[in-house]
């Protein structure tokens, strides 16, 4: 499971890779403007849709459902499942993009109202949103042929998948002088790739025989799954919701403010991709198919593992972005059309989501305690719960503090999400913390305090040393303090570890 986990993370590492020369790109050419929000905008909605019906929802109900077909039925019983569930979401998402076809306008206006003033910025997002929502449909039919392929035990192509939305954009921006403007050029890259995310799974697939076709659904057979999806559509929805809220809000400051949220986002998700959603992703089958084999030890377990390498490896980012976040932002972006003040706001915005940061990559740990017990209802009251505190408080402090405000609430509402989702879970055992997991806590806990000593007293020489670099002086001292950051931080970790009477290797071997 463990080197499941680690493909995963590493194919995911590489589309960071591959979105941070993306974004190098975008912030070049699109700079934080009119354009840059415009398309912007046009991406997070499709996106928004493809987070409540595609990967959360529908991998929380699906993947559960699938697994127990496939280990208490066979093969076949599950591809005839899939199958079912593959025409009901084809037929669905087709009629969602007509809908959204016949009132885009009346769409971007609802849910970008800040643009009503600003009829340019308003025409440039409709037009942008047209050509981006088909990428809706494509990535709502990838996530099922992941979830397929996972079950299977198959996570490298569904990992490796994200990179083409990347190298498509960066293809299309290199051709931008074809376009009308290149955030035209960027906005036919994203549903272009998600035709080609969608061709590769599926060729996948069909490979190892578990392709899903066209097949009359039968409602004895999808409704277990059907009265799963329901509360963990709503539950994915909440979440959402915040989002929303922040494209609204936003769309309500300054030029500028929705792309310093989304470039300190992407930053941000970086370690959610490449640890959090990995732990989540490989997770999730794997404690299903433990549990319905009865085999709960074994499912807790994999559990205390996979959080254990979560909080090892999430430490040192949560020390990067709280403490030097403007220079981060000014190493990756600070080029082009991307203005010193633009790295500065974007700066804000990131120390505010790094707050939250620990919370952000162990929910999909922590929500997987109900999810393999079939259970989405549970996180999906948490969920709404944390949602109505985050968007109250984004209401409360947008005006006074900008994007940052935005930022702070979402940070607040991840950890009352992740404390809500663990004492539920220890208060019907569905979650046992082991002392592999408490060591591992406390050894990255301890081996925090001189990672952060690092940042602050390494700052000003790492600076210095790259001080004659001109305009690489900001990413030179970024790359040379993060290599001393990564020494301290693997040094000390490896000693309390053995300190503890543990070594990372160990969370590999398999238990219960």
């Amino acid at each position: 499971m463990i080197r499941n986990l680690l493909s995963v993370g590493g194919f995911t590492l590489l589309s960071r890779i591959t979105g941070f020369l993306r974004d190098v790109m975008l912030s070049g050419i699109l700079g934080a403007g009119l354009a840059a929000d415009a398309f912007f905008i046009a991406f997070r909605l499709p996106n928004h849709f493809r987070a409540i019906f595609g990967e959360g929802a529908f991998n929380a109900a699906y993947v559960p459902c699938y697994s127990k077909a496939l280990e208490q039925q066979g093969k076949d019983s599950a591809k005839e499942f899939s199958s079912e569930v593959f025409t009901l979401l084809l037929a669905s998402q087709i009629v969602l993009l007509l809908l959204a076809y016949a009132f885009m306008p009346q769409f971007v206006a609802l849910l970008a109202p800040g643009l009503d003033d600003r009829p340019e910025k308003f025409e440039l997002a409709v037009s942008l949103t047209r050509i981006t929502f088909p990428y809706l449909l494509c990535m709502t039919l990838v996530t099922l042929h992941q979830g397929t392929l996972n079950a299977n035990g198959r996570f490298a192509a569904p990992a490796f998948a994200p990179n083409l939305l990347n190298l498509t954009m960066i293809a299309a921006l290199a051709v931008a002088f074809l376009f009308p403007s290149a955030a035209y050029a960027a906005a036919w890259g994203v549903t272009i790739s998600g035709v080609l995310q969608l061709a590769l799974l599926m060729a996948n697939a069909r490979m190892i025989g578990v392709m899903e076709g066209l097949a009359r659904p039968h409602w004895k057979r999808v409704r277990e799954f059907f009265l799963m999806l329901g509360p963990a559509v709503i539950g994915s929805a909440s979440g959402q919701i915040a989002i929303f809220a922040d494209t609204i809000i936003a769309s309500m400051l300054p030029d500028g403010g929705v792309s310093s949220i989304n470039y300190a986002d992407r930053i941000y998700q970086l370690p959610n991709g490449v640890i959090g959603l990995a732990a989540g992703t490989v997770l999730l089958p794997e404690m299903s198919r433990r549990i319905a084999a009865g085999d709960e030890d074994g499912a807790h377990a994999a559990q205390n593992r996979v959080m254990a390498l979560t909080v090892a490896l999430a430490a040192p980012f949560f020390i990067a972005f709280v403490t030097i976040p403007e220079l981060i932002m000014s190493g990756v972006f600070l080029r082009g059309a991307f203005t010193h003040a633009d790295a500065v706001a974007a700066a804000d915005v990131l120390a505010a989501y790094g707050g939250g940061l620990m919370a952000l990559v162990l929910i999909a740990s922590a929500r997987a305690s109900f999810q393999a017990h079939g259970d989405t209802k549970t996180p999906m009251y948490v969920a709404l719960g944390a949602v109505v505190v985050n968007v109250g408080l984004k209401i409360a402090l947008y005006e006074p503090m900008g994007a940052p405000g935005l930022a702070t609430a979402t940070s607040v509402g991840l950890w009352i999400n992740l404390a809500a989702l663990i004492g539920l879970a220890l208060h019907r055992g569905a979650m046992r913390f082991d002392e592999t997991f408490l060591r591992v806590s406390i050894a990255s806990l301890c081996a925090s305090a001189p990672l952060l000593a690092t940042a602050f007293y390494g700052y000003g020489p790492a600076m210095a040393l790259a001080g004659r670099l001109g305009p690489m002086r900001d990413i030179a001292a970024l790359l040379l303090l993060g290599a001393a950051g990564a020494l301290v931080y693997g040094s000390v970790l490896a000693v309390c570890l053995r300190a503890f009477g543990l070594r990372l290797s160990q969370l590999r071997r398999s238990r219960g």
